[in-house]
C-alpha cells in the first residue's frame, strides 16, 4: 500500500478540489521524483475513489522522499547562464538593455524591463492586498513575521490574470526558462522609517529541516529577479555583502542572480539584502525560479 506524506496528501486533495486536470498533476508529480506509473495510481485512486485504478504499480514502486541533500561538496561551481549575450535583448514586445555583468557571483542588471505604466499598474493591483511582509522559519519552514524582513508584500498567483501573465511570459524568455518554473510574482513596499531586509540567501538551506516542506514541489531555488517598480529618492540599494556589490533601485530595471547549480550547490556569495530607505519609498517585485516544475498555478502547499 502506497502512503503519501500529510503535504503531499494535502496539495493532491486542494488541487483535486479544485478540478485540476488529472495530467497536470501527474506532469508535478512526476518533475517531482514520482515514478509516472505510481503517480498515474494515486490520482486515479483519489479522484474515483472506490474503483480500481487503472494502472497499479509495481511492489518495488516507492513514494520517494520531498529533499535529498546534495551530494555535492567544495567551492561552488558557476553554471552556464542561459541569458542571451550582447548588451541587449530582444524579448518580442520590449528591447532590454544589459547594464552589468558579473561573473562571481552570477549578477546581471538589466535597463527597461518594465515600462513607467506597466510598473504603476503592478503597483495598483497590489496596494489593496499588501500586509507585514513574513520570513521563511527555518526549523517548520511556515512563514513569520520577524524583524529580520520589515516591509509589506504581498503575492500574485501564478498566471492570476491576463497581465501578470503577460509579465511572467516576458520573463521567462528573459531567463531563457520555463514559465512553470517559477513562483508567483512577490510585491514588496519599503518605506523610510526603518523598513529593510537584513542579509539573507533565497535559496532554501540543505541543512535547515524547514527547507524539505518548501522543497516539495519544484525543489530548491536556483536564481532570482527583482525588478524594480519605483525610483528612490535616496537609500534602498540591493547590495551583496560578501561580493562588494550594491545597485542602486531604478524604476522599471530588474537585478538577476543565480544561486543553484545542476549539481544541487548553492552559492555563498549570493548573500543579499536591501538597505534602509532614507527618503522616499520602494517598491519590487521579485520572480524565484526553481529547478523544475512548479506544481499548478495554485503554486505549492500553503504554509
Amino acid at each position: 500500500m502506497i502512503k503519501l506524506d500529510e503535504d503531499w496528501g494535502n496539495w493532491l486533495r486542494q488541487n483535486i478540489q479544485q478540478r485540476a486536470a488529472p495530467d497536470t498533476i501527474i506532469k508535478a508529480m512526476v518533475a517531482a521524483g514520482f515514478d509516472p506509473q505510481t503517480a498515474t495510481y494515486i490520482v486515479a485512486s483519489l479522484m474515483s475513489p472506490g474503483m480500481p485504478p487503472p494502472m497499479p504499480p509495481p511492489k518495488s514502486t516507492f513514494v520517494p522522499p520531498f529533499f535529498k541533500p546534495s551530494g555535492a561538496t567544495g567551492e561552488y561551481v558557476n553554471d552556464v547562464v542561459n541569458i542571451a549575450a550582447g548588451n541587449s535583448i530582444d524579448l518580442g514586445d520590449r528591447v532590454v538593455e544589459v547594464a552589468m555583468r558579473i561573473e562571481k557571483p552570477c549578477v546581471i542588471l538589466f535597463n527597461n524591463l518594465l515600462s513607467d505604466e506597466e510598473c504603476a499598474r503592478v503597483i495598483e493591483m497590489a496596494t489593496p492586498r499588501i500586509k507585514p511582509s513574513t520570513v521563511i522559519d527555518p526549523v517548520t519552514g511556515k512563514s513569520t513575521v520577524t524583524g529580520h524582513r520589515i516591509s509589506d508584500g504581498m503575492y500574485f498567483r501564478r498566471g492570476e490574470n491576463d497581465f501578470l501573465n503577460m509579465l511572467e511570459e516576458r520573463i521567462a524568455r528573459l531567463l531563457n526558462a520555463p514559465k512553470e518554473n517559477g513562483e508567483g510574482l512577490s510585491i514588496l513596499r519599503y518605506r523610510v522609517g526603518g523598513d529593510q531586509y537584513h542579509p539573507h540567501y533565497d535559496y532554501f538551506p540543505p541543512q535547515n529541516p524547514g527547507s524539505h516542506k518548501r522543497m516539495v514541489i519544484g525543489g530548491q531555488r536556483v536564481s532570482t529577479l527583482i525588478t524594480y517598480l519605483s525610483d528612490v529618492q535616496e537609500g534602498g540599494e540591493t547590495f551583496f555583502p560578501k561580493a562588494g556589490i550594491s545597485i542602486a533601485p531604478k524604476k522599471g530595471s530588474a537585478v538577476y542572480f543565480q544561486y543553484c547549480n545542476a549539481d544541487g550547490q548553492v552559492d555563498p556569495l549570493s548573500y543579499h539584502g536591501g538597505k534602509p530607505i532614507l527618503a522616499g519609498e520602494k517598491w519590487i517585485m521579485t520572480k524565484w525560479m526553481r529547478q523544475r516544475f512548479f506544481g499548478l498555478p495554485e503554486d505549492a502547499p500553503k504554509a
